[in-house]
């Protein structure tokens, strides 16, 4: 049956889009002993799997009615759209990378598509699972910090012409306004999210931009900062930039509380840079797992292997989507404010 599984089989996934997040969505699920590597779709398709049948476009894939269950997106963000609907409309559950799309109207043709067809879409924010991340929503969870007065986000990586024109050419879609969507939708949407998940939903937002480094090379600014009230009370910043010269500079979530303060930094979120909360010991974390390794770049952490456990989970009935198409519809709904303030 189109879309279905039982206890016993493993899921079947198919890959849209084989470059390097691609790629590692295929490696995770060949990896995974409940996961099948059923399809794999890319006009350019480097470095296509053996033994796995390969479409050069998304209409060839859903035309050979594979049996599959789920369909992974990992296309150019302003593909996302077009291609999930016409996924859940085949019958098929939709993990998409981030971001969902780069508009809420897009996000809403998908959730109302998954709503009318009684399928899934899992949306790929693998920040969530980073150790310090963890311990700080338990942090959070837990009261420990009573009412939070101040959250500051700050996000400063290097994106240059290394990215933007590889090789002295322009890239296929980096830098795109159409399809790119600018850096809080390729490199930030994760720590949107993170303000979302943590801290809930932000009004009386004002936001200011500019280009520096990346001006001729792409469509949009790349650095910015916003200001922002929570609707839970609070306020918050987002600052950040692609123009860090040479490699990524920091990713980090400062929060300060009625009964102590916290921050979590590094390059990516992997560490406790300070906990000062009363009645309080920070307790022994996890490591975090290395960042993505894009060559000649890198970002946020190579989470993904907990996003496809979720996926199984969840279509063997014993878990929720981790981030369900509702949260990545905010996320997007977030940037599109902040952008726009």
């Amino acid at each position: 049956m189109i879309g279905g599984t039982t206890t016993n089989e493993r899921i079947r996934f198919a890959v849209v889009g084989h470059g390097r997040i691609g790629q590692r969505h295929g490696a995770i699920i060949r990896g995974h002993a409940d996961c099948e590597l059923v399809a794999t779709c890319d006009p350019v398709s480097p470095d296509a799997p053996t033994g796995v049948p390969h479409f050069e476009n998304l209409d060839a894939l859903l035309a050979a009615q594979l049996p599959l269950d789920v369909v992974c997106i990992c296309t150019p963000n302003g593909l996302h759209a077009e291609q999930a609907v016409a996924v859940l409309r085949a019958g098929y559950h939709v993990v998409i990378e981030k971001p969902m799309a780069l508009t809420r109207a897009d996000c809403e043709r998908i959730v109302y598509t998954a709503l009318n067809v009684s399928r899934q879409v899992f949306c790929v924010m693998q920040n969530r699972y980073t150790p310090t991340v963890q311990w700080l929503r338990e942090v959070l969870r837990t009261d420990r910090l009573g009412k939070v007065f101040l959250v500051d986000v700050r996000c400063y990586w290097n994106r240059d012409a290394r990215y933007y024109r590889p090789g002295g050419q322009p890239h296929s879609w980096h830098g795109s306004r159409a399809q790119d969507g600018g850096p809080l939708f390729t490199q930030f949407s994760h720590f949107v999210d993170l303000v979302y998940w943590l801290f809930g939903d932000v009004t009386n937002l004002k936001g200011n931009f500019g280009s520096y480094r990346n001006g001729a090379l792409t469509d949009f600014e790349d650095t910015g900062s916003v200001l922002f009230d929570f609707v839970n009370g609070g306020q918050g910043s987002l600052t950040y930039s692609t123009a860090v010269w040479g490699s990524n500079l920091e990713s980090s979530i400062t929060v300060l509380g009625e009964r102590g303060s916290l921050k979590i930094g590094g390059q990516y979120m992997d560490r406790v840079d300070a906990c000062h909360i009363k009645d309080y010991e920070l307790p022994e974390l996890p490591p975090a797992n290395p960042p993505n390794d894009y060559g000649g770049y890198t970002g946020s952490a190579a989470n993904h292997h907990f996003i496809f456990q979720n996926v199984v989970d969840t279509l063997r009935g014993g878990n929720a989507a981790g981030t369900n198409a509702l949260e990545g519809m905010k996320v997007v709904d977030m940037i599109e404010r902040m952008l726009g303030s």
